[in-house]
Parts: structure tokens; C-alpha cells; sequence
């Protein structure tokens, strides 16, 4: 059987409180035996780390403050960050970035705060999980700014053209985080990873968002990877043995998992 890795779930969200252990059950069923759990903010820290506790060797816990997350009282937050870094270990630095979509009020704290953050991933070298939505340039303007350093990451789910593929391509070391919206008939996301290279692509649910198809509407979960991956032999033309290998090699060798 296949195996696979979640790269991005929020399983920890109230969404699973009541049937957790059936999922995480689910998913290692089904192949996905690694799930790497991106952060929000301090609220659902303790959850996180109550879950990763509970199912160590399959869920890896990350710490960041997410943008849609960050206000006026950002300090605090980038504070709690630190000590955490401190006190624990973590697989990433995320999910961070910046998100024109719901909000502009903070927009400026935001990339303060994405700023500080990848500093933070530099410092322990970890890598970052960037979360963009209407916002390509005012990312890539942050990141130019680390040009040159060690600095390795993935954009988690990737929506975006070839041409912005290239061009991240060219400054970093960075992964493409591919999920349900592949899946989609209304998304051109199936186009853009014909030309994305197999060993720049992880796999990835955002679970419990994004359901692929035929489940979408429902609540996603870490088991329907395998659906993703379906989904990109057939865009490439692979085996899903093949995907699967690659995909998941690559999600390791970017986590260190």
C-alpha cells in the first residue's frame, strides 16, 4: 500500500473533538501515516500539543502565529512563539504569512509579524509554512529580504500561476503544498501542476477545509490524501506508487520527520 504524508491538518480543531482517534485510525488505514499540524495561535496551542502527546511518531506539531490571527496585541503572541521554541520541539515555523482576503486592517502588522517569524525559523533552523492569499507581492517582498539565507519552506496550498512557481523557485528552497482544490472543475490548479516539478510538490488535506472531490462539502480528514495523490498521478501521468514515494520523500526531507 502507498504511503503517505499529510503536511497540512488542523485536526486539533473542535471540528475532531469528538472522533479523533477513528480519524487518526482512518488515516493510517488508508496510508497516511505522518501528519504535520501547522499552528494558528496561542488559544489552540494546548490542544496541539495534547494531541501530539497522545499520537506521537504520527502527529507533528508546529508553532506560529497565523496572519488572520494577528491584531494589535501581535507582541504577545510573537512572545508566546519564542518561549515555546524554547520549551519544546517543533516540526516548522507556521502557519505564517499574509492574508489579504479577510481582512486589511492588520495588513501591516502581518508582515511585521511574518517578518519576525522567519527570522525565528532562521535562527532554529526550521523550516516555514507560508500561508498566501491575496497577497503574492507583498510576500515575495518580504521574502526577497531573506535572499541569501538558509531558508527552506513550503507555500501551503499552492493556487497560484507557473510564473510565481518560477520565481520562488529561484530564491529558496521551496515545496508546493497541493490539496483538494486540484480536485475542483472551477480551479485551474490542475494546469499550473502539470508544470510544477514532482520533487517541488507535497501533499497536503488542510483538513477539515478543502475536501476534495467527490467529498467536497463535507468535513476533511487526513485519510483523503490518498484522493490528492490520485489526482496528481493522473495530472503527471505517474503511478501513485511513484507519487506517493516522491511526494513523500520530499514532505521528509523538508520536515526532517
Amino acid at each position: 500500500m502507498p504511503l503517505f504524508i499529510d503536511t497540512h491538518a488542523h485536526i486539533y480543531d473542535s471540528t475532531f473533538n469528538d472522533n479523533i482517534s477513528e480519524i487518526i485510525e482512518r488515516s493510517i488505514e488508508t496510508g497516511t501515516t505522518k501528519i504535520v499540524m501547522p499552528a494558528i495561535d496561542s488559544s489552540h496551542h494546548i490542544n496541539m500539543m495534547n494531541l501530539a502527546q497522545k499520537f506521537k511518531e504520527i502527529l507533528y506539531p508546529c508553532i506560529g502565529l497565523h496572519p488572520t490571527s494577528v491584531n494589535r496585541d501581535y507582541n504577545k503572541e510573537l512572545d508566546f512563539v519564542k518561549e515555546q521554541l524554547v520549551k519544546q520541539k517543533f516540526t516548522a515555523i507556521g502557519e505564517i504569512g499574509i492574508d489579504g482576503y479577510w481582512s486589511k486592517e492588520f495588513l501591516n502588522e502581518q508582515t511585521i509579524c511574518f517578518k519576525k517569524q522567519i527570522e525565528l525559523a532562521i535562527e532554529n533552523n526550521l523550516p516555514i509554512i507560508i500561508h498566501s492569499r491575496n497577497a503574492t507581492q507583498e510576500i515575495f517582498d518580504v521574502l526577497s529580504e531573506f535572499k541569501g539565507c538558509n531558508l527552506k519552506g513550503v507555500f501551503h496550498a499552492y493556487s497560484g500561476s507557473i510564473e510565481t512557481y518560477v520565481r520562488a523557485k529561484k530564491m529558496f528552497d521551496l515545496k508546493f503544498g497541493i490539496g483538494g482544490v486540484v480536485t475542483y472543475k472551477n480551479s485551474n490548479l490542475a494546469e499550473v501542476v502539470k508544470e510544477i516539478q514532482l520533487e517541488d510538490i507535497v501533499l497536503e488535506t488542510d483538513s477539515p477545509w478543502l475536501t476534495p472531490v467527490p467529498f467536497r462539502g463535507k468535513i476533511n480528514d487526513p485519510s483523503k490524501i490518498e484522493i490528492i495523490a490520485k489526482k496528481v498521478s493522473e495530472i503527471k501521468e505517474l503511478s501513485l506508487d511513484i507519487t506517493a514515494l516522491k511526494t513523500t520523500e520530499n514532505a521528509t526531507k523538508l520536515f526532517v520527520l
